[in-house]
């Protein structure tokens, strides 16, 4: 699978270039997450733009990625889901579950939020 990677100063930008968000698609997802955390990135945010449908089996992987990160103390955020998407995910309840937003400005916003509340608490 193809993804477009971009690396900011806080968070890594990761875009699947594929229509359908499928299970291969989530594992791969999960093993490039787990290639760049090895680059000392920690922070994630998953352009869903190009993908227009998504299969159920995906949920579950998709849950574990987000587990994953929030369980090393850094974020994730998917963003820009289109309607397809966003239904599967609601029908399968994931949107419950992960943090998930119409656009790619709310999530850097989710992300920058995490990271100074992150701060703020380890001052303490």
């Amino acid at each position: 699978m193809e993804f477009k990677i971009d690396t900011k100063s806080t968070y890594t930008l990761i875009t699947p270039e594929t229509e359908v968000l499928s299970a291969n698609l989530a594992d791969e997802l999960r093993q490039k997450v787990a290639e760049i955390e090895q680059t000392g990135s920690h922070n994630f945010l998953i352009d869903l733009q190009h993908c227009s449908s998504m299969d159920l089996a995906a949920v579950p992987l998709l849950q574990e990625l987000n587990q994953h990160i929030y369980s090393k103390e850094a974020s994730i955020v998917f963003a820009a889901p289109q309607e397809n998407v966003l239904q599967v995910m609601k029908q399968a309840q994931l949107h419950l579950s992960i943090n998930l937003t119409p656009s790619i400005i709310e999530a850097v916003d989710i992300i920058s939020m995490e990271v100074l509340e992150r701060d703020l608490l380890n001052e303490s």
